[in-house]
């Protein structure tokens, strides 16, 4: 069994880590307080939340140019430096998706990969900088690993989901390199990112979105 994910589809699984979002307001505040100001939660909803309102016109797009709009309400809505690099990220993946009708395992990793770089090469950060990288980049390298095996489509989305998590899980032996974390004498360390776990989240709807599309 394999999954297909149409514009329809991602405007579903929006809607649905907003939900996650929404869910772990006060853990992500409390993160983001022990390490930088406290506002990264209130951010990300904010944008999530103007997604959502835009929900039926964003279905109605092709794939990416689904994405071209996503990554232009992300920057324009989400401040400081997480609005900038998911607005970028979802403009690598409109350019990656040009063309496709919908996502395909191939297309979703193409999709993910260009994410991926997109926020590295505008963030100028690599794994290991204690950033939302950390969870985004083992999940990439995992989906690439399991398109390798050719392994089923159910079984490479609970493989991604996993690598997510634990990379952000990760973050908390890591020295921060970028953020506010960087200010803190300890360098963050022994606390999580908040940008690792909300990246995590999304990742993870987005298998589970991927997942339920293999059952439906």
């Amino acid at each position: 069994m394999a999954f297909v994910i149409t514009s329809e589809d991602y405007t579903k699984y929006l809607a649905a880590a907003e939900k996650k979002l929404v869910d772990n307001k006060d853990y992500v505040t409390e993160l983001d307080l022990a390490t930088g100001d406290g506002d990264h939660w209130s951010n990300m909803n904010m944008g999530f939340k103007k997604l959502i309102e835009n929900s039926d016109k964003l279905a109605e797009l092709n794939i990416s140019d689904e994405f071209k709009e996503i990554g232009k309400i992300m920057m324009s809505v989400i401040g400081g430096s997480s609005g900038v690099l998911y607005g970028s990220a979802y403009i690598g993946a409109a350019k990656a998706s040009k063309g496709m009708e919908e996502l395909d395992r191939d297309g979703l990793y193409a999709v993910l990969k260009a994410m991926l770089e997109a926020i590295m090469d505008r963030g100028q950060a690599k794994p290991g900088f204690k950033t939302m990288i950390d969870s985004l980049y083992p999940a990439v390298v995992e989906y690439g690993k399991c398109l390798d095996e050719n392994v089923s489509d159910e079984k490479l989305c609970e493989r991604v989901k996993t690598a997510a998590i634990d990379g952000a899980n990760s973050t908390a032996d890591m020295e921060a390199v970028k953020g506010r974390a960087t200010y803190q004498a300890d360098k963050g360390v022994g606390h999580l990112d908040p940008g690792a776990v909300t990246m995590s989240y999304q990742i993870s709807v987005l298998m589970d979105t991927a997942k339920e599309k293999i059952l439906a």
